[in-house]
């Protein structure tokens, strides 16, 4: 389903609803990255005033308002069964800063945002709302291929999202929320929270 289109995310869910019959967890996590407005954003960034601004616009319309449109259509049916997670995807600060990253910190300093006044919004409903960020860039296509190898170690692989996922949707995380985990650090983060 296209995130920034209301009408294609109503007939997802409705499909959704028809096979699975019930939604338990939203994981937000449609993105487009800088590769789709500055394609050498690593090596030749492009300053803010050199970004298109229909590039922009897309991003911000996939980034962050697919969030929220998603969000809101997935969220009545939370309500109505007392129970639900909402797991926003998210970057690090330091991607939120960058020079030659517009649109794309931005999309996520405003996702971060976004979360923490869905919790507050959602309250004491029985419906959490968590952001989980990778600790760092990872191999999802987008990063450029002109990255040099001497970076290519560093790149985390997709699979250090797997453990917190499955925690964020397990019985053990049901008081969990307003959270921001890093996954890259999620066993200090969840040994922290036992001590």
């Amino acid at each position: 389903m296209d995130v920034r289109d209301e009408q294609s995310i109503r007939a997802g869910l409705a499909e959704m609803l028809r096979i699975w019959g019930g939604i338990d967890v939203l994981i937000n996590n449609a993105g487009i990255g800088m590769r789709t407005v500055s394609p050498k954003f690593l090596t030749d960034p492009k300053l803010f005033w050199e970004i298109p601004a229909q590039g922009f616009r897309n991003l911000i319309d996939t980034n962050l308002t697919g969030y929220f449109l998603v969000a809101k259509e997935v969220v009545p049916h939370f309500l109505k069964a007392s129970r639900g997670r909402i797991i926003n995807i998210s970057m690090n600060h330091e991607t939120m800063r960058r020079r030659g990253f517009i649109p794309y910190g931005p999309s996520r300093a405003a996702t971060e945002s976004l979360s923490h006044i869905m919790a507050e919004d959602l309250g004491s409903s029985g419906v959490t709302v968590n952001l989980l960020l990778p600790g760092g860039a990872s191999t999802t296509g987008m990063i450029p291929d002109e990255v040099p190898a001497s970076m290519r170690p560093q790149i985390l692989s997709p699979d250090v999202m797997a453990e917190p996922v499955v925690f964020l949707c397990s019985d053990e995380a049901q008081s969990v929320n307003d959270q921001r985990i890093v996954a890259k650090e999620f066993a200090r983060w969840k040994e922290e929270r036992t001590t």
